[in-house]
């Protein structure tokens, strides 16, 4: 059985957004990942939420995945990147939860800890993992892209090994 997974990293100017397909065995297969430029045309931050939403469901129409996972919120060095963040986190989960689709969640640390092996590992690292885990070495991979990969992979890794343990991931789901 293999399971389509969707991981999302959330920004209001850009949201990355990955597709991987998982089989029982823990083998990952890339499916499509891109980038949604949120400020194409217009720099209005509720308009910009609008499109988030409607590529996000675009996805969701297209690849059919059966969960999906999203990075959560860090505190960057400015409170109102990390409000818009958290405005755009919030679009994203509503737009997921609508669609009745379960939903983890991942802090980045725990994200750059399961795939490099460290939780302090900078882009660099994660978009090459990346990269070696879904055979990718030759393809050209945007980092918001990467980063949407990392947390599908991530959410792949954390349920398998919550499987083993006989206990489940933590979601989110509608009720």
């Amino acid at each position: 059985m293999t399971t389509r997974l969707l991981g999302i990293d959330p920004g209001s100017r850009r949201t990355g957004l990955g597709v991987i397909d998982v089989d029982a065995y823990g083998h990952y297969t890339f499916v499509h990942c891109e980038v949604l430029n949120l400020l194409i045309d217009t720099d209005n931050f509720p308009e910009r939420l609008g499109r988030l939403a409607e590529g996000i469901d675009a996805i969701i129409d297209q690849w059919q995945p059966q969960q999906v996972a999203i990075e959560t919120v860090f505190m960057d060095k400015s409170a109102t990147s990390a409000l818009k963040l958290g405005h755009a986190r919030g679009a994203a989960i509503a737009t997921v939860v609508r669609r009745g689709l379960p939903l983890a969640e991942y802090a980045p640390r725990v994200i750059k800890q399961s795939l490099v092996g460290k939780g302090a590992a900078d882009k660099d690292q994660v978009q090459h993992m990346v990269k070696i885990l879904l055979n990718l070495q030759g393809e050209r991979l945007f980092a918001d892209a990467a980063d949407a990969l990392a947390v599908a992979l991530t959410h792949a890794h954390m349920s398998a090994t919550a499987a083993r343990a006989g206990v489940g991931v933590a979601a989110l789901r509608r009720r």
